[in-house]
């Protein structure tokens, strides 16, 4: 019988966990039905394309694990087939951990939250740096704001899981908060000069 999907994050040790502490029954049947997916699906890729930012994880040669925020508009992490995500590598910091990392160690986890859904996806899977190609830089090159796009970074995707929404606080982005308040003045003055007519004709 083939290994799930899950068991790159269901290590023995956290199988183990799971038992001691009552959820490993829910698991084992999760792993016997559908378990988790490893390919883009419709509503995931519906998720990344709207993403604002996200957050990856890696690790050193001797697991020393590292996290970093990607931010940008809605689309800067894209979907190249069913099996692998990339992104442009903006210039920030100049601090390299991330591909100073990727370079000895290929593991990588990408987290994304949609706060405003409450909606998180886990997403496992081997990352590496991509530099001196063009053409893939110009695709996945952001078209706003001014930041110089370095390098590309190649995601393949191993497993994925979308947790339950307990716990996350609701938030929305500011763009859309903004979106929202100058819908709402428009219509105010519009009905204001309305209300202004009616009273001078009146």
């Amino acid at each position: 019988m083939a290994r799930p999907v899950s068991d790159i994050a269901f290590t023995p040790s956290v199988k183990a966990e799971q038992e001691r502490n009552g959820s490993r029954a829910q698991y084992a049947r999760m792993e016997q039905a559908k378990g988790w997916a490893s390919t883009v699906t419709p509503d995931l890729a519906a998720q990344i394309g709207a993403a604002r930012s996200f957050y990856l994880g890696t690790a050193n040669a001797e697991g020393q694990p590292y996290i970093q925020h990607r931010g940008g508009p809605p689309g800067f992490l894209q979907v190249l087939d069913e099996r692998t995500l990339a992104f442009a590598d903006l210039s920030g910091n100049r601090q390299y951990i991330t591909t100073g990392n990727l370079a000895e160690n290929p593991r990588a986890f990408i987290f994304i939250m949609d706060y405003a859904r409450r909606r998180r996806v886990k997403i496992w899977g081997r990352a590496r740096v991509v530099e001196n190609d063009d053409e893939l830089l110009a695709r996945l090159r952001p078209t706003q704001g001014h930041t110089v796009a370095e390098r590309c970074i190649v995601f393949e995707i191993e497993a994925w899981d979308r947790n339950c929404p307990q716990h996350i606080p609701q938030l929305v982005a500011i763009e859309d908060v903004e979106s929202a308040v100058m819908t709402l003045q428009e219509r105010i003055t519009a009905l204001e000069a309305e209300l202004a007519r009616v009273r001078a004709g009146g």
